[in-house]
């Protein structure tokens, strides 16, 4: 098939899915307000009761579906939040803000804050002349 480029493209664009739009749907037991999904997906989670499996022993499968976000960071980034940076020690949450009014109220207050740092540093000078356009500056001079 010989397409047009701006025919070409509007195929090319269509077969992109939209941002931020589930590509899978779950349908019965696998849907997520499935009660019966807890007994039947591999990390426990769902509407139903958790079944409780004490005397088995954890695979290493169900210990990564287990992994908090945390523990999840440093294994993917190598990014530990656990550990101060300063003095190794340990670092415990001490607040998690969920509010968006609250999260958007420190993100302006940060903004503004470096919006003043900005301000408050001096511009430097313009560059000095570089040896390229003095040389241009003397052979326009000579003709």
């Amino acid at each position: 098939m010989i397409f047009e480029p701006l025919d070409f493209m509007a195929r090319l664009a269509a077969l992109v899915p939209k941002p931020r739009v589930n590509l899978t749907r779950f349908h019965g037991v696998f849907a997520p307000n499935s009660h019966h999904r807890v007994t039947i997906t591999p990390a426990r989670r769902g509407k139903g009761k958790p079944v409780d499996h004490d005397d088995q022993e954890t695979t290493p499968e169900q210990q990564r579906q287990k992994m908090t976000w945390a523990r999840r960071l440093k294994r993917v980034f190598n990014f530990d939040i656990e550990v101060c940076e300063r003095c190794a020690g340990p670092v415990r949450v001490i607040a998690c803000i969920d509010d968006p009014a609250v999260i958007n109220a420190i993100l302006t207050h940060l903004a503004k804050k470096e919006e003043n740092e900005r301000a408050a540093t001096p511009t430097r000078a313009p560059p000095a002349i570089t040896l390229i356009e003095q040389q241009l500056a003397q052979l326009t001079r000579k003709t």
